[in-house]
């Protein structure tokens, strides 16, 4: 298990130091501080959710599923960067799954991931045909998207050796899935940082938990990573998850903080006072309170 120290300030400098051929050229001095202030509340916000949650030990393969957009592309390098100093010895491959949407730019990643040096795969599925056959018109095809993606990836994890997969879902991802689900699913959940799948083969680590969308955006662009757009899901107009992310972004704007305080809730939930019967004993408060009240002096019965 990590310890706090993993990821203590000077580590952070270092880090940062030796990674200075993968920085942004800065117009200016303030520039410079403050991409240095957004790079390391990335690292210490990555840092304390792999703590919190124990995603990462000694000799972990790390997949890192790279899409080609702004999150997971600031999760595989915030965590190149936070690997430089760990006390743990894990190693990092980032796979892409190229689902055969038209006009996919086949050489973007190949040739960042050159670049960077990284172990690499491009994984090649025809999902979207798949996608496009199986869902009716003016439906959404996320669902069925995610579902095959999924199924995809957590096989490919196994072909390489890999323990660990690394989704980059952020902080508002969570809030939404959690708003989705109570508004559509009827079911109070959301995406939690660290998860077995149902087939107890893989373990999926959510880095970016504890990170802000909005800092991911800004270091995504001052890191000028090239963006692949999605356009089998970005074209769908009137999705759920959009109206849902609309109604995020509008109560962050109008009561700053609240977004961190629902995020706390998600951490610090107290299932006697909701209602489900499979985490609570309901049944069970009568004997319990007569247990209780069986080891209590009776003040007014005392002779």
């Amino acid at each position: 298990m990590l310890s706090p120290d993993f990821f203590d300030p000077s580590s952070a400098t270092r880090a940062t130091n030796a990674a200075s051929e993968q920085q942004p050229e800065l117009q200016d001095a303030k520039q410079k501080r403050e991409f240095n202030k957004l790079q390391k509340r990335l690292r210490r916000e990555v840092g304390n959710a792999i703590i919190d949650y124990n995603m990462i030990d000694e000799g972990d393969r790390v997949m890192v599923c790279l899409s080609g957009g702004k999150d997971s592309y600031t999760m595989l390098e915030i965590l190149r960067n936070l690997q430089r100093n760990a006390p743990v010895n894990f190693s990092l491959v980032a796979v892409n799954l190229d689902q055969k949407q038209p006009g996919f730019p086949e050489h973007v990643l190949p040739r960042y991931l050159d670049k960077l040096g990284v172990e690499y795969h491009i994984l090649e599925r025809d999902t979207y045909s798949v996608v496009k056959e199986k869902t009716p018109e003016g439906k959404t095809t996320c669902a069925l998207c995610s579902r095959l993606r999924r199924g995809s990836l957590y096989g490919f994890a196994e072909e390489i050796g890999a323990n660990k997969i690394a989704l980059g879902h952020h902080r508002e991802d969570i809030l939404e899935t959690l708003f989705l689900n109570m508004f559509f699913g009827g079911t109070l959940k959301a995406m939690p940082p660290k998860l077995l799948s149902d087939d107890g083969k893989n373990i999926v680590i959510r880095p970016l938990a504890y990170c802000k969308e909005a800092d991911i955006a800004e270091f995504s662009r001052l890191m000028e990573f090239p963006i692949i757009p999605c356009n089998l899901c970005g074209s769908q107009p009137n999705m759920q998850r959009q109206i849902v992310k609309d109604m995020l972004a509008e109560w962050d704007k109008k009561h700053p903080g609240r977004l961190e305080s629902m995020f706390k809730a998600v951490t610090n939930v107290a299932p006697s006072q909701l209602a489900d019967r499979a985490l609570f004993d309901f049944v069970g408060l009568e004997a319990k309170q007569a247990a209780l009240m069986e080891g209590r002096i009776q003040a007014f019965n005392v002779s």
